[in-house]
């Protein structure tokens, strides 16, 4: 059975937005997968700004939340393996929904190390025409 957490992630992501307010995620840093940036995570635990205004190219699937965002001027793509989100609130009123511990295999064969989606190609590319 699909798990229905990525589900209800993207329903608390909308309700959080469209009542203006600034989704936060908490993250296990330590779960298997989980690419975020170390320097600010505290007793195994991470705290994201995911709003549309923090981070570019968002998206949220199955697998887990993968966007690109800056960290003390330095661009990152982060991944969070969707049993690595323990919960989404709003930073203005802490309203949200957090998530139990629990055992998570998306597809047949569990995949140890996932791999963060590669961000689309920018800018343009020139041909020559004779």
């Amino acid at each position: 059975m699909i798990p229905k957490r990525s589900y209800l992630l993207n329903a608390i992501y909308e309700w959080v937005a469209d009542n203006d307010q600034t989704p936060y995620l908490l993250v296990n840093a330590d779960y298997p997968g989980a690419i975020v940036p170390r320097e600010f995570v505290q007793d195994g635990q991470i705290v994201l700004n995911i709003s549309m205004s923090a981070v570019r190219q968002l998206h949220m699937d199955k697998e887990g939340v993968s966007f690109e965002a800056r960290f003390s001027g330095k661009p990152m793509q982060v991944f969070v393996p969707i049993g690595a989100a323990m919960a989404l609130y709003a930073k203005e009123s802490g309203d949200g929904l957090s998530f139990p511990p629990e055992d998570f295999e998306v597809s047949g064969d569990p995949d140890p190390e996932p791999t963060p989606p590669e961000p689309p190609k920018k800018g343009f590319t020139l041909k020559v025409v004779k």
